[in-house]
């Protein structure tokens, strides 16, 4: 199926590994033009190394998107080499892992700065952008954390919760300017921060991580956890003309582990 993205400029934040990553690959598989965004220079630069044999046009930009300034600059930067962002791909930031019992203030408040500022930080400049030209369409890439609460996951899963209305807002207030607004909840995916989830929950039923890496693979329906290419698969379906009357979903991606009605 021909998804009509060739030539299309993505912003893809978090683009440097993981869901970020793959979403990079099956873009440019597509024909699309590609930037982006990391805190990571060094990373950035491996993924560029990794994804050039696949490359139409990549670039990278490096940023740190909890601070709105420097998130403004990016886009501007990012916009003045490549041209109008048409679609925007949020995977940047993560919430850390904690434990009920180990929660204070603070980690809450750094779970919002960490997780919904570094994805509104780039949405506010980008979707108002795309608004002036009629036309864009937006993925955020959040978490089933913002649905179901998970004792090592509370904080994250409130600035997942915030995100998912942001999502459900804008998607309404911009819809009549042409702009689409997504998001994706996936559930424990294979990537780099799976760790540090697997640290989290094994700390607290004070089991190793291998015993929760297999009772999570265990409760999975479909018998295995996510990969970032099951993640990605759907996002760039989402981003595309192809799912031109879809906006304001929640998509859950957890492989029915938990069965749910929305």
């Amino acid at each position: 199926m021909d998804l009509f993205l060739s030539g299309k400029h993505v912003l893809i934040t978090g683009g440097s590994r993981g869901i970020g990553k793959a979403c990079a690959r099956a873009f440019l598989q597509e024909g699309a033009r590609v930037s982006l965004a990391g805190r990571s220079k060094a990373h950035l630069d491996d993924a560029v190394a990794s994804l050039s044999a696949e490359a139409n046009e990549l670039h990278a930009h490096s940023a740190d998107l909890s601070d709105p300034n420097a998130a403004l600059a990016l886009v501007e930067s990012v916009q003045a080499k490549a041209g109008p962002v048409e679609i925007l791909v949020n995977c940047a930031g993560a919430a850390r892992r904690t434990p009920f019992d180990e929660l204070r203030p603070r980690t809450w408040h750094e779970a919002m700065q960490a997780k919904f500022f570094t994805y509104i930080n780039v949405m506010d400049p980008v979707i108002k952008g795309m608004g002036e030209r009629g036309s864009g369409s937006i993925v955020n890439v959040i978490g089933m954390g913002g649905k179901v609460a998970a004792p090592t996951h509370l904080a994250g899963g409130a600035a997942n919760a915030a995100l998912m209305l942001a999502t459900a807002g804008l998607a309404a207030a911009y819809g009549p300017r042409g702009v689409r607004v997504n998001a994706v909840n996936p559930a424990m995916t294979m990537t780099e921060r799976l760790a540090e989830g697997l640290a989290a929950e094994a700390r607290m039923r004070k089991v190793s991580e291998e015993q929760v890496l297999r009772d999570a693979q265990q409760r999975m329906p479909l018998g295995r956890l996510a990969d970032p290419e099951d993640i990605a698969n759907a996002v760039v379906f989402l981003s595309s003309s192809r799912a031109g009357y879809i906006s304001g979903a929640i998509l859950s991606m957890d492989g029915a582990s938990v069965p749910m009605v929305v």
